[in-house]
């Protein structure tokens, strides 16, 4: 596992992630530097920040006014579907799930990702982009920010091949137990359309997760965004008592969870609180 030179998915990252750090620290209506004085700040090219500004004010996050500049958008209202028991058990979707990698590289946590995983931000993680494919079709882009101090000699080979969770179980002795996640509605910028060979502006999911282990020990933080033509939420509300046990979990995998720990019998806390399956 080496520091490769950072490549156009991984800047990007990095320079949403440097805007999003702003914006939670600010609040909502407040103003950030401009594109140009952003630039300058990240070392990025415009090309770059603006892909990145893009799919936050995609995502709700930040509010463009003409003439203006950007601006903290107003805070979402959430609300949360709770099960009777506070959690959700895994589910998957059918289908032969392979990634192919398009960023693999240890780097610092940097504040935004250190303050997510509970570590330094010159503290090192791996950090990850993969595509996920479905009987050879892309699905979903994977963003992971790995713990590098947990997974040292992580391979390419692991996060091609295979699941994931069962590589860290495994062969790194990480065993992940619970998972918060976020979902949400956004649309696709171009590079993430052409990458998932769908239109500009398609509809898709917005999966946020951070897994921790059996310490209680942040592991894994994830963003991914899944092709919204392809998938649906369900939630299963418990209205009263229980007339029978539930359905066996069948085989496949799960949207924005990879394949293991959780499908063993452990559960995922989420913002939805309800069952997240494939759709037609």
């Amino acid at each position: 596992m080496k520091a490769d030179v950072p490549g156009t998915v991984l800047k990007r990252e990095r320079a949403r992630d440097a805007v999003l750090g702003l914006i939670e620290s600010r609040r909502p209506g407040d103003a950030i530097p401009s594109e140009r004085s952003l630039c300058a700040l990240l070392g990025v090219s415009r090309p770059t920040l603006r892909a990145a500004v893009d799919e936050l004010v995609a995502a709700g996050l930040l509010v463009r006014e003409h003439g203006r500049g950007m601006f903290v958008a107003p805070e979402k209202i959430t609300q949360e579907l709770v099960s009777a028991d506070l959690s959700l058990s895994v589910p998957r979707a059918a289908g032969a799930w392979s990634s192919r990698l398009l960023e693999f590289t240890t780097l610092q946590a940097g504040a935004r990702v250190g303050r997510k995983l509970r570590m330094s931000p010159a503290e090192e993680i791996v950090y990850v982009a993969r595509l996920r494919l479905v009987d050879g079709a892309p699905m979903a882009i994977e963003h992971l920010h790995i713990r590098a101090a947990l997974v040292p000699g992580l391979s390419a080979q692991e996060l091609e091949n295979g699941d994931l969770y069962e590589h860290l179980r495994h062969a790194h002795g990480v065993h992940v137990r619970e998972a918060v996640q976020a979902i949400e509605p956004t649309v696709v910028t171009r590079a993430e359309a052409q990458l998932l060979e769908v239109p500009e502006l398609s509809p898709a999911l917005l999966f946020e997760r951070l897994t921790s282990d059996v310490e209680g020990l942040p592991v894994e933080y994830v963003h991914s965004l899944y092709r919204g033509d392809r998938y649906r939420i369900v939630s299963r509300l418990a209205l009263g008592p229980a007339a029978a046990s539930a359905p066996p979990v069948q085989d496949g995998h799960h949207p924005g969870i990879p394949p293991g720990d959780f499908t063993h019998g452990d559960r995922i806390a989420s913002s939805t609180r309800g069952d997240i399956q494939a759709g037609p």
